[in-house]
């Protein structure tokens, strides 16, 4: 199992970036795909029709995501994501943890490719 971080600058305010990752119609707004999502803890989500599931853990407004992200019957995966103001801008940390690791290229490539630039490029066209 292997473990994953990144560091990316988004052209929004930290709530902003918030609603963009918890809100339903945000959320396939910015993926382009079908959605089941609840900003509540211990609900099951669902993003990119399926592609991505697991449970949500804890939320702090504005600042704060807990999941836990499914690879199929290996121990769930936690990712971490925290918000920081940063001048006009968010400063936002991906935390991942227990990625399988025959899963683990293919997976960061899939999060640089469509989780981090879709979500820097849904903020940059407004």
């Amino acid at each position: 199992m292997k473990n994953f971080k990144k560091y990316i600058k988004i052209a929004a305010a930290p709530e902003e970036v918030y609603w963009a990752l918890t809100r339903p119609l945000s959320l396939e707004l910015w993926t382009g795909s079908k959605v089941e999502f609840e900003e509540t803890p211990d609900s099951e989500f669902s993003l990119w029709n399926g592609d991505i599931v697991g449970k949500n853990l804890e939320f702090v407004e504005g600042k704060k995501i807990v999941q836990q992200w499914y690879f199929g019957d290996q121990e769930p995966s936690v990712v971490t994501i925290k918000l920081h103001a940063d001048g006009n801008q968010t400063s936002m940390e991906f935390t991942q943890t227990n990625i399988p690791d025959e899963d683990y290229d293919d997976f960061t490539e899939g999060l640089e490719d469509m989780y981090f630039s879709e979500l820097q490029s849904f903020f940059e066209e407004e």
